[in-house]
């Protein structure tokens, strides 16, 4: 999201130079609502969750950690959906992984399957023809949520041409989620791109996405009917000019189901014969579905979130955000709270929770990106300024080291390629998690959209709390304070003596100096 804000920056000189231009929505037309499946347990996948269930009322989850994993559970749900497919998204990629989903996606739609696709617009730059192709399917909707009327070519042209509007176009859609038949869902931190599913050569993500089925269903489809029947979700052809799809245009039967690419695979990608492999993908292609069942809720910002006040001094409504729902869960830890979030910038308010923590006697543990695995140095920036109260504070700070050494861990093989953290995980006493969208940092709290899913589940916890441990025994590194008051960073390899540095690790020099002169420019609140 920084990048949005410097591009801002640059559009108003721009803009003050006679350069710029300007354009607003055009008013919302009048739509029929459109909600999700309304009888599941009709579906294949609605009675193999009924089957599996243990007692009503409660749902069942299953961690999704690997690259592998969570790629087999929306390829499995893409394919064996047969009334509905629910979409919700912050951003997809151009690349393999989201040429070989989509491509499911286009042939569930093929055998009749309801398709409803919702992308925040923020990242569409260039999609604009491809996505219009996917809506010519008589069975596939696209609409792009809080979108850029005008200078859709680039993101640098659309920021320029709603600069009068700029409170509007701040708010982001930060949701992800992927339903099928109302009936079995994945949400978490993951879009959807090569990088989310450890597939890039360069860099992949550490993310955590978790399998959903039962009643936390239901709640996950009706947040999404909240955003999908939204004022601020376009049909594109409205956002684009582009004439209207033709309903009854039947598919050609060799029509490229890439959403994203005018070509059809070659073949299969290396992404799909992977997934075939792993455990859930095999699991599922014998119809059997192993999940731990445990209650649950849902937290949702709700829609109007993107039309709420960007001043600081005026907190949202609570009716409208999920932030003081987190600030609950952490409120009520009596022993431990163990924070997993890419963009960590407590602010005032965060710093006031840690100090009630320390106070109580809760061990607050957290994880979260180095300056040199960050894929936001603005953010980093707003972060740094609270690395020294925190430790202070007694708080257990690790940063993520750039290549991980991960022989028995479940996150799948980075190989030689960098790492950058972009899980969401709050866990709570050992026995509550959430995994979901939410950043850490004011942005989450104020502007974007977020979701997550609470379980109360001390086998979930168990699971967190140990994918926790392998990531940080040898793969972080742990932050303290010298006699002096300096930063030192320490990484503990196995078997080896520990390294202690005092300077960012593993960080350029030009990174570095980088991040020391956008500090003074970047206003905490909007991190």
């Amino acid at each position: 999201m920084s990048r949005l804000l410097r591009t801002a920056f640059v559009s108003l000189l721009f803009c003050l130079t006679g350069l710029g231009g300007c354009a607003s929505l055009p008013p919302p037309q009048p739509r029929p609502a459109v909600q999700a499946l309304a009888d599941p347990e009709s579906t294949a996948l609605g009675k193999l969750v009924a089957a599996a269930a243990p007692a009503p009322g409660i749902s069942g989850f299953r961690v999704l950690a690997s690259g592998d994993d969570a790629f087999a559970a929306l390829t499995a749900l893409a394919d064996r959906a047969q009334k509905t497919l629910d979409l919700q998204y912050y951003l997809i990629h151009s690349d393999e992984s989201s040429r070989a989903l989509m491509q499911r996606v286009r042939a569930a739609a093929d055998r009749g399957v309801r398709v409803r696709l919702l992308l925040d617009d923020l990242n569409t730059a260039g999609q604009d023809d491809a996505l219009m192709r996917l809506t010519r399917h008589p069975r596939i909707e696209v609409r792009l949520y809080n979108p850029f009327p005008s200078g859709r070519m680039a993101t640098m042209s659309r920021v320029m041409a709603s600069l009068t509007d700029i409170g509007r176009i701040n708010h982001r859609m930060h949701n992800k989620m992927f339903v099928a038949d109302n009936a079995l869902a994945a949400t978490g931190g993951r879009n959807l791109g090569d990088a989310y599913f450890v597939q890039s050569a360069q860099s992949n993500f550490l993310d955590v996405d978790v399998l959903v089925a039962g009643p936390a269903v239901r709640a996950l489809s009706a947040v999404f009917d909240g955003f999908w029947n939204d004022p601020l979700a376009y049909p594109i052809d409205v956002v684009t000019g582009a004439p209207p799809a033709v309903a009854s245009e039947a598919p050609a039967p060799d029509h490229p189901a890439s959403a994203l690419a005018g070509e059809a695979a070659a073949s299969a990608p290396a992404i799909v014969t992977s997934a075939a492999k792993s455990p859930l993908g095999s699991e599922l292609a014998r119809n059997q579905l192993k999940l731990v069942w445990a209650p649950s809720r849902v937290l949702a910002d709700k829609p109007t979130k993107a039309s709420a006040p960007t001043d600081a001094e005026q907190p949202a409504s609570p009716h409208e955000v999920i932030s003081d729902d987190v600030e609950g869960l952490l409120r009520g830890a009596r022993s431990e709270v163990l924070l997993i979030s890419p963009y960590f910038v407590p602010g005032a308010r965060g710093m006031a929770l840690i100090d009630d923590l320390k106070r109580r006697g809760v061990r607050l543990r957290v994880l979260t990106n180095s300056l040199a695995t960050t894929d936001a140095p603005a953010v980093h920036t707003g972060y740094a300024r609270y690395r020294e109260p925190m430790l202070k504070a007694g708080v257990d700070l690790r940063e993520l080291r750039v290549h991980l050494d991960l022989p028995r861990s479940k996150v799948g093989s980075f190989g030689s390629s960098q790492a950058s953290l972009h899980a969401k995980v709050l866990v709570i006493d050992q026995r509550d998690v959430l995994i979901g969208s939410m950043n850490m940092d004011p942005r989450s709290a104020r502007l974007n959209t977020e979701m997550g899913v609470v379980m109360h589940s001390p086998e979930i916890a168990r699971q967190m709390l140990q994918l926790y441990d392998e990531v940080a025994s040898a793969n972080s590194y742990r932050l303290s304070l010298d006699p002096d008051g300096r930063l030192l960073w320490t990484l503990s390899p196995p078997g080896g003596a520990p390294q202690v540095l005092d300077s960012e690790p593993e960080a350029s020099l030009w990174l570095k100096l980088t991040v020391k002169l956008l500090s003074p420019f970047a206003p905490e609140e909007m991190l």
